[in-house]
């Protein structure tokens, strides 16, 4: 049941819970402040990056109930008790995410400013892919896609083509996810 509750006296501001990375914080926040800025400045999880701060360059993505979203774009008292993970959570204890691994191997980074929302958005990504969501170039959008491991390089470039690069490392980030879903079918069929 959603906890958030104006302060009596201060219609601007509310308490609200934002279980971040699997984990509970109560915080008092101005009904303005944005999911971003509550990561950063409130929970000091400085790994989401605030590039444009207007939803286009990605480099804030995180994923809310497993889904990518901008987090400049969310105002954090909507979120009450909403499972919201970081990059910060995206790693297995001391074991990097697959796609961690994968942007290492195939040098999908190099000022490494967007590579957090860029593994965000894969991780959201790959998981759509799974779902059968179709992008905006697959080419039966009635079928979908079969899972993340048939992606093809134009259905992850469309894929993630919300988040920026600016350092020009687009082939190895491509590489890097393709890699990952790989490893991801391979598991799959582990199972």
């Amino acid at each position: 049941m959603p906890t958030t509750r104006s302060d009596p006296g201060n219609s601007g501001v509310s308490s609200v819970t934002l279980r971040v990375n699997g984990v509970d914080h109560r915080i008092r926040i101005d009904n303005r402040t944005s999911l971003l800025d509550a990561l950063r400045e409130r929970l000091g999880l400085t790994g989401s990056k605030k590039g444009c701060d207007h939803g286009q360059c990605g480099a804030c993505t995180v994923l809310l109930d497993g889904r990518r979203v901008n987090s400049c774009l969310i105002f954090a008292v909507t979120l009450d008790e909403r499972e919201i993970r970081t990059i910060e959570g995206i790693a297995d204890d001391d074991s990097l995410h697959p796609l961690q691994q994968a942007f290492l191997d195939n040098d999908g980074l190099q000022c490494g400013y967007c590579t957090s929302g860029q593994i965000c958005s894969a991780v959201g990504a790959l998981a759509e892919a799974d779902r059968g969501w179709p992008s905006y170039v697959t080419e039966d959008v009635t079928e979908g896609i079969a899972s993340s491991a048939a992606l093809s390089r134009a259905e992850v470039s469309e894929r993630m083509s919300g988040n920026l690069c600016r350092c020009g490392a687009y082939v190895g980030i491509v590489d890097a996810v393709l890699q990952a879903a790989d490893t991801h079918s391979d598991q799959g069929r582990q199972k």
